[in-house]
């Protein structure tokens, strides 16, 4: 029992470590490699252009491509898109996979991760470690999956290329040895008249 509470107490300090130094380098403009509600990540502020910047060299990729934002709540989606249908929400509610929607109307986040039509691809996570550190950041933070653009997105964090660990500011303890099969989410288009298109199931 001992053994048992000892170890508890050791993961809630890790656990506590990891958002403490990922704010850090998030405040500082730097990136981060972690465990999301799907894959693992590489991340940054969302409003932060330059640290934007920094993952698409590091997976050298074509600043024309999009990546994912995370946020913790709806309250997050209402700050930073214009006026959003909210009978997303109600549609949320009814998913099991993990699902980012595409809005129309993207507004105080990095000129860099909005698409040229205004639209950005957030998810809202209930992910323990990712909810927790969206938090405290109160902020969104981007996540995009932890490979060079063009290769295979890794499963677990033992198969993420060390050209990508070693191009980050920090990597996340917690989960390292989670071997839970983990898929990407589904991606779905709000359209202005409420219906969806589906871009990935």
């Amino acid at each position: 029992m001992y053994f048992c509470k000892q170890k508890l107490n050791k993961t809630i300090l890790d656990f506590n470590d990891d958002i403490e130094n990922c704010l850090t380098v998030l405040n500082e403009g730097g990136i981060i490699l972690y465990p999301t509600d799907t894959i693992w990540g590489i991340g940054c502020d969302a409003t932060n252009a330059d640290a934007v910047k920094k993952i698409f060299s590091l997976k050298k990729r074509s600043e024309t491509k999009s990546m994912i934002i995370l946020m913790a709540d709806e309250r997050d989606v209402l700050k930073y898109v214009a006026q959003p249908d909210l009978r997303v929400f109600d549609f949320l509610k009814t998913v099991k996979k993990p699902t980012t929607i595409i809005y129309d109307g993207a507004i105080g986040l990095a000129e860099n991760l909005i698409n040229n039509d205004g639209t950005i691809a957030i998810r809202i996570v209930h992910e323990n470690f990712c909810k927790h550190l969206i938090k405290r950041f109160r902020k969104p933070i981007v996540s995009t999956s932890a490979n060079i653009s063009g290769d295979t997105a890794p499963q677990f964090f033992n198969d993420i290329n060390k050209q990508i660990k070693d191009g980050v500011n920090y990597i996340v303890n917690h989960r390292q040895d989670d071997n839970t099969a983990q898929q990407p989410s589904s991606i779905i288009k709000w359209n202005k008249d409420g219906t969806q298109t589906i871009i990935r199931s």
